[in-house]
């Protein structure tokens, strides 16, 4: 009777043994699911209420217009004033799934349905960015992404204040467009 070396018999155990244990770490491998948005780095007053989740996460990427217009209740004295936003909205992966634009304010996905909203909280985001802002949304307008919505969050300010340049009644009626980037938090009844 032929016998094989030991080393030759061992070979396929040891080929099974480092595959099996490939294997078995792969499976332990979790695919990266991305993180649960969370509010808890958000100031109290601009934090959805319990009841809600999140049903959709944006980046909106554009500009807002200010006009340098007489101060209200200031004879005599002007200042910029926000005029309103004009910006795309992106999904997480950077596929535009709608806009943004005003006034009034309106969120429009890419599925034609839109909303509008009434604000209940602004709170500081940094110098040089527009606020942390909480807004109720109104009922939608059409059927779609929209359609359910109950609040949106403006998260992750990047710019969009007022110009540092002189508003004077000079140049009232100048108009001047700042760049700036938020994130746009959709929640909707849990």
């Amino acid at each position: 009777m032929h016998t094989q070396p030991m080393h030759s018999r061992l070979a396929p155990l040891t080929c099974a043994l480092a595959a099996a244990t490939l294997l078995a770490a792969c499976g332990a491998m979790k695919p990266s699911a991305s993180p649960m948005y969370s509010q808890d780095s958000l100031p109290d007053t601009i934090k959805v209420p319990a009841g809600n989740k999140v049903a959709m996460e944006t980046v909106g990427v554009g500009e807002i217009t200010y006009e340098c217009r007489d101060k209200a209740n200031a004879p005599g004295q002007t200042e910029w004033v926000f005029v309103g936003p004009k910006a795309v909205l992106n999904d997480r992966s950077g596929k535009q799934v709608g806009t943004y634009y005003g006034p009034p304010a309106t969120w429009e996905s890419g599925d034609g349905s839109k909303l509008t909203a009434t604000q209940l909280a602004v709170a500081p985001s940094g110098a040089g960015n527009l606020p942390y802002q909480l807004v109720k949304a109104n009922p939608a307008m059409g059927t779609g992404a929209m359609t359910g919505v109950t609040f949106i969050q403006r998260v992750a300010l990047k710019g969009g204040v007022a110009p540092a340049s002189t508003c004077a009644p000079a140049n009232k009626g100048e108009r001047q467009i700042v760049k700036y980037q938020a994130d746009y938090i959709f929640w909707k009844a849990a």
